[in-house]
């Protein structure tokens, strides 16, 4: 005779732990680059990196991230005419580049991404531009910070810049497509002296609360 067993009851499924290792080279020695060495990053090196980012949770699976690598010398050219001064040679110098975007019009994947409700998502979502702006935005920012993470689980650094002219690189790259560009993100092997001093992190008892 089957004894019932309540969910209470059952052994806790018990995750894997990250290594001392991970933690590392995910968190607490990674650093923003700002040089990069002339090693070349690989086409299976970016494939790698997006393999892993695109697991990254988001609002009903709606996965708006999406990305550009611009990997020629023609095609930072183009680039960096959008970026600030200060982040010019950098990009130049960096082996790839990664332009995030976000796609306003993830809502057409609905069905492929969250087949159970997909169809009335894609539907009830068709005529809210704003609000699929919104959640879009916010979301790609999510699976932004899983990119970062990503970029050095592939043993290589990132170097993320906000300076740019958004409406400029939508123009000279997503003009027609329904992406925004919202960070640019160098990427590569570490240079001479790549590392600015660490910076202090927010003091534990201003940044956390508990109930």
């Amino acid at each position: 005779m089957r004894e019932n067993v309540s969910i209470t009851d059952r052994a806790p499924q018990l995750l894997d732990v990250l290594d001392d290792a991970g933690r590392k080279i995910l968190f607490t020695d990674a650093r923003t680059a700002n040089t990069f060495a002339t090693t070349a990053v690989t086409d299976d090196e970016l494939a790698t990196i997006w393999e892993l980012a695109r697991w990254s949770p988001s609002a009903a699976n709606g996965q708006p991230l999406r990305v550009l690598f611009v990997r020629t010398r023609e095609g930072k050219e183009r680039l960096i005419r959008h970026l600030d001064e200060g982040n010019r040679a950098k990009t130049l110098s960096a082996p790839a580049v990664a332009i995030l975007a976000y796609d306003v019009d993830f809502h057409d994947q609905m069905p492929t991404v969250f087949p159970a409700r997909g169809e009335m998502l894609r539907a009830a979502f068709a005529d809210q531009t704003e609000k699929r702006e919104s959640i879009a935005g916010y979301n790609s920012a999510l699976q932004t910070g899983v990119f970062l993470l990503a970029v050095r689980a592939a043993g290589l650094a990132a170097g993320p810049m906000a300076g740019f002219d958004r409406a400029g690189v939508d123009e000279e790259f997503f003009a027609g497509t329904s992406w925004r560009s919202h960070l640019v993100v160098n990427i590569g092997h570490p240079g001479a002296d790549p590392w600015f001093p660490r910076l202090p992190r927010v003091p534990v008892e201003d940044a956390i609360a508990w109930a």
